[in-house]
């Protein structure tokens, strides 16, 4: 589903995600992307191997975890390279609806630099307690960066062209999801947000790596020191 002959490259930043790895690829397929790159985050199990399997993927692969963030701007660094006009990044571990990928690209093509897919517009199922960790972040995000959004935790979003060559980003972890957010403040790029479907699993809320109340106050921490 190339829109008017853009590019578009789906990034998977991924951890451990062998077991659903190949799902993901193939949903993200079934919705009509063929460019997709998965980014192995210097996992311990086959999640590179597993995506490889996979004809046509570009798989890469950290030699050690280096955080979400470092993953998601190898990928699009590698998307650029390749010549990308538009980047959607989505989670590995099956959470997100590809579906929803072309409501983004629609809204890039209306002139957006960014869409954020927000869990918050539509928290149909969304556990309470991650409810408030996310208005929690979204605070502190506005309160650090400047700019409020209602979902600035979201892994799900679309990047034009324009915003992967003006977004600067200093960390690697969990706070890059929020300094992106400072990034769009500072370049004055347009921003829409969208509501996304989240599907909550067994196997995607009892991941490790997952953001928690430790990893919270240390994204914290990080945003203020880089804000």
């Amino acid at each position: 589903m190339e829109t008017i002959s853009k590019k578009i490259f789906v990034l998977i930043p991924a951890f451990n995600e062998e077991t659903v790895i190949r799902e993901v690829i193939t949903e993200i397929r079934k919705a009509g992307y063929e460019n997709i790159i998965v980014v192995d985050d210097g996992s311990a199990d086959n999640t590179q191997i597993a995506a490889q399997k996979e004809i046509g993927v570009i798989s890469l692969r950290h030699s050690i975890n280096r955080g979400k963030g470092a993953a998601v701007k190898t990928g699009i660094e590698a998307a650029k390279m390749l010549g990308a006009d538009i980047v959607v990044t989505i989670d590995g571990d099956g959470q997100h609806n590809p579906d929803d990928i072309a409501k983004m690209l629609e809204l890039i093509e209306q002139g957006n630099d960014v869409v954020l897919g927000s869990r918050l517009k539509n928290p149909k199922g969304m556990p309470l307690w991650k409810i408030a960790a996310n208005h929690f972040g979204n605070f502190c995000t506005w309160a650090i960066y400047g700019l409020w959004v209602t979902d600035s935790q979201s892994g799900f979003r679309a990047y034009s062209k324009k915003a992967l060559e003006l977004i600067d980003t200093k960390t690697d972890r969990y706070e890059y999801d929020s300094e992106v957010i400072r990034e769009i403040y500072r370049n004055k790029l347009k921003f829409i947000e969208t509501p996304i479907e989240v599907r909550y699993t067994e196997y995607s809320m009892n991941k490790v790596h997952k953001m928690n109340l430790k990893n919270g106050f240390k994204t914290l921490i990080k945003m203020m020191i880089s804000g």
